[in-house]
């Protein structure tokens, strides 16, 4: 059955990007290293530290499928028809485009609830992974218990407010994590890896 993952980069003090959408130094550590990379299928590369470089490709090997919302959906136009990550987009959301010039060509499935959501990407995943976007979306994925693993890219700046990276809202108790299954420095971050403790 796949694994369903929450991860981004994002500040000391949890979030993805200031007020205005901005990520300041957010994605520096993604030019400031020797080892040049990118992901399956990307053309985009990045020069990191090879501890960043080893943890990045290992981690995010082996993407299926990503559950995002509308709201980035619309940010990036679903990034022209071209799957980010992965090979197929599950955007939540109840009110379908209409209009997109990508609608007839691109894989990407619009369904009306995140429940709804990551049940069509674990389908279609198979047993790899699923990614499923922090923020509004992961977090509603997190309070259901439908997040296996999380992943945290912690970049050490301060920003005060902005998108929060778990944006769960109030909860009825908290949601418990396992010890870090895994710890690597890199240069201006560090990343981690939690496994949600299941009950």
């Amino acid at each position: 059955m796949a694994k369903t993952i929450m991860g981004a980069v994002l500040s000391l003090d949890g979030f993805m990007a200031d007020d205005n959408d901005g990520v300041g130094p957010l994605f520096d550590w993604l030019g400031n290293g020797d080892v040049s990379w990118s992901f399956e299928g990307s053309p985009d590369e990045s020069r990191t530290t090879r501890a960043s470089a080893d943890f990045m490709r290992a981690q995010y090997k082996g993407i299926a499928a990503v559950v995002i919302g509308r709201r980035v959906f619309d940010m990036t136009n679903g990034w022209d028809g071209v799957p980010a990550a992965g090979e197929h987009v599950f955007v939540v959301t109840h009110q379908p485009p209409t209009d997109w010039e990508f609608a007839d060509s691109a894989p990407f499935t619009f369904v009306g609830g995140v429940e709804e959501a990551i049940a069509a990407a674990k389908e279609y995943a198979g047993d790899r992974i699923v990614d499923v976007a922090a923020g509004q979306i992961g977090g509603q994925a997190l309070r259901l218990g439908l997040i296996d693993q999380i992943v945290v890219n912690i970049v050490p700046v301060v920003f005060g407010s902005g998108r929060p990276f778990f944006a769960t809202g109030s909860l009825p108790e908290p949601i418990m994590l396992d010890n870090p299954a895994q710890i690597v420095r890199g240069d201006r971050v560090t990343h981690l890896v939690y496994d949600v403790t299941k009950t």
